[in-house]
């Protein structure tokens, strides 16, 4: 997938990933290699945000994206930002970019904090 982080830190993680290798037989960005990279995010974001409450142990248990542009070549950033943060559940927005800036997928994840141990 590609996939690198720039930024991980409980309020925001973002990373990018290249379209070229996650594409479908159009040559279009496939729609779920968004998700891929918007559960990645969410869920660092989850699991930092757990660690820091003794849950470190982010499981996804939902996710929902609309994918609102089609994406041909290039890299594809996405920013995961908290929309709540329990001590049961964290549930993250993760909106991805193309490279001028417009956005492609809006996904929502929301992940199950448990105890690693």
């Amino acid at each position: 997938m590609g996939i690198k982080l720039t930024e991980l830190t409980p309020e925001r993680v973002v990373g990018t990933m290249p379209v070229e290798g996650n594409t479908q037989p159009y040559g279009l960005l496939h729609g779920g290699a968004s998700c891929v990279l918007a559960e990645t995010l969410g869920s660092f974001a989850a699991a930092l945000h757990g660690h820091s409450i003794g849950r470190g142990l982010a499981l996804g248990v939902d996710i929902s994206a609309t994918h609102h542009k089609a994406v041909r070549d290039g890299t594809i950033t996405g920013v995961a930002t908290p929309a709540h943060r329990g001590r049961a559940v964290a549930t993250y927005e993760i909106v991805i970019t193309d490279d001028t800036g417009d956005r492609v997928c809006t996904a929502r994840l929301t992940c199950l904090l448990r105890s690693a141990g």
